[in-house]
């Protein structure tokens, strides 16, 4: 139980460390971006030593579970890549969206969410070959629980659209 409040504490740190980053705002658009992936890659490499330390992985284990990871993550990353895009698409039109524009965004995000499901379907049975049963049901949970508190930290920061608020005209 101790390992999972680390995890928690841990993905709660990194999360929190986005929001330093963002209440920085730096002033150019470059730097935004060069801050998001600082952002992006101590997440990264911050999730895999999250997993290294609660997953609990043999030596036999883990020569067949990290090359795994490895491609695993590497999939994840690029459609965690096209959120980012979609949540930077959202705040850069938040102000004149219309209703064609957000139909379009929600469908974008719906894409890449099932997107994202496939990627973690398409490697269970990769993962199963590597870990028992057990073990892998923990790294779902893992990858989960640190999701879940990236995304909380996400939606805190997103501005919800306006119902009636009318675009400006064109």
């Amino acid at each position: 139980m101790s390992k999972i409040r680390l995890l928690l504490a841990a993905a709660l740190i990194v999360a929190l460390s986005a929001a330093v980053v963002r209440a920085k705002r730096p002033q150019s658009e470059g730097a935004a971006e060069t801050s998001l992936d600082v952002l992006l890659d101590a997440i990264r490499a911050n999730r895999k030593a999250l997993v290294a330390v609660n997953l609990g992985l043999t030596n036999d284990e883990a020569t067949t579970f990290w090359p795994i990871y490895d491609r695993y993550q590497k999939e994840i990353n690029a459609v965690s890549d096209r959120l980012v895009g979609v949540i930077q698409d959202y705040s850069d039109n938040f102000g004149s969206l219309s209703n064609e524009k957000a139909m379009k965004l929600v469908d974008d995000y719906l894409t890449i969410e099932a997107d994202r499901v496939t990627v973690k379907r398409n490697y269970l049975a990769e993962f199963a070959k590597s870990l028992p049963g057990l073990k892998l049901a923990r790294f779902y949970q893992i990858e989960n629980k640190m999701d879940a508190v990236i995304r909380y930290e996400l939606a805190s920061t997103i501005p919800v659209v306006e119902e009636g608020k009318s675009p400006p005209a064109k």
